[in-house]
């Protein structure tokens, strides 16, 4: 039997995270910050550790905290209260001098790219090594490396204006490289950006971290850069981490609706036209039962060639939203069974078909 067509192929670009992360790289202990004259604080006791080479989400509403977040992470924010220590450095201890020295260690992309308008794809790399007293030799050798890496050896002299934005940040992306940091901190480095383009730029975010394995720390709101790209994310809102995880559990099983609005707002949907419809008993013999198969990450896999054997009878799939994160179906099928079916024949039948099994009720007049 042929099983649902929502291959489990997943694009070589994303594959599963890797297992065995590093030891903890970024540790956030009991970060406060509220800025001046404001009642409410920004960021709100915020505990979380990052491990070496992993791929962090942090995602949010605007105005959740997650940019002072990120920016506290290499202090272009001070915290009212709390520690950042990377790599074992309280980094709120060290002097201007040693955070500008620290700081070039750490590599920051923005939203908005921030290029030079009146230097070239090729001096915009440059610049920051430049300013940082790297010999003219080494700067070369450096900028050639990095227009490689990004695939902009060809764009190499063009302006600014004459690029794209997804160029525009892949420029920004090898600026952020130029003195090889361990640490790559990213501001919605996507959210200027079509879909396309977006998928372009995690795809070369993988490929840096798979390469270079560098701990890459990302702040977002869309849910694609976190399902596509994340090995792990926290949820932030008002200021508090309120849900964080492997990639594959927040998203298949949300404990909190704001973590259901951002990562799957789907995961409880119904369709429109089948609400006014539903019943929780049947009303009469042509009432077709309504079941929710949900898929977690645990082990079951979206096989309708596998249900079609355990159930008799006309079976109609009303909505699918299944997504494969880190190789592992989540979401859920919605499926209307034959009118022969109760709801305990349909339990027992459809029992390891699904993660989890939902009777959500009969369909009257579909």
């Amino acid at each position: 039997m042929s099983s649902l067509t929502l291959s489990t192929e997943q694009d070589a670009l994303f594959e599963p995270a890797r297992e065995g992360a590093g030891p903890v790289h970024v540790q956030i202990h009991g970060l406060s910050k509220r800025y001046a004259g404001q009642q409410q604080e920004a960021l709100k006791n915020v505990d979380l550790q990052v491990r070496r080479g992993e791929i962090f989400g942090i995602i949010g509403r605007s105005g959740a905290g997650k940019s002072t977040l990120i920016r506290c992470l290499n202090r272009l924010e001070a915290p009212t209260a709390g520690q950042v220590v990377i790599d074992g450095i309280d980094i709120g201890t060290l002097t201007e001098g040693q955070l500008v020295q620290w700081r070039r260690r750490t590599g920051m992309i923005f939203q908005h790219f921030n290029l030079l308008s009146a230097k070239t794809v090729r001096e915009n790399i440059e610049l920051p090594m430049k300013v940082a007293g790297v010999p003219k030799a080494q700067r070369q050798r450096k900028v050639d490396e990095l227009l490689a890496l990004v695939g902009l050896e060809p764009r190499q002299h063009a302006w600014p204006s004459q690029l794209s934005g997804g160029q525009k940040q892949r420029v920004g992306i090898a600026r952020a490289l130029v003195h090889d940091p361990e640490l790559l901190l990213c501001d919605e480095a996507t959210s200027a950006l079509d879909p396309e383009t977006t998928r372009a730029i995690l795809a070369l975010l993988k490929k840096i971290n798979q390469q270079r394995h560098i701990t890459i720390v990302l702040i977002t709101h869309e849910m694609d850069v976190v399902h596509d790209l994340c090995h792990q994310v926290a949820v932030i809102d008002r200021g508090e981490i309120i849900e964080r995880g492997p990639v594959w559990q927040v998203h298949s099983d949300p404990q909190l609706e704001t973590t259901r609005q951002l990562l799957n707002p789907q995961h409880q949907a119904l369709p429109e036209n089948i609400v006014p419809l539903l019943t929780p008993m049947r009303q009469d013999a042509a009432s077709r039962l309504l079941v929710r198969l949900r898929y977690t990450g645990q082990g079951a896999l979206p096989d309708i060639g596998a249900l079609s054997q355990r159930v008799a009878g006309e079976v109609t799939l009303l909505f699918s939203a299944i997504a494969w994160v880190e190789g592992k179906p989540t979401g859920q099928l919605l499926l209307l069974l034959d009118a022969r079916h109760h709801a305990d024949d349909a339990r027992q039948a459809l029992t390891g078909i699904a993660d989890q099994l939902e009777i959500a009720g009969y369909v009257t007049g579909y």
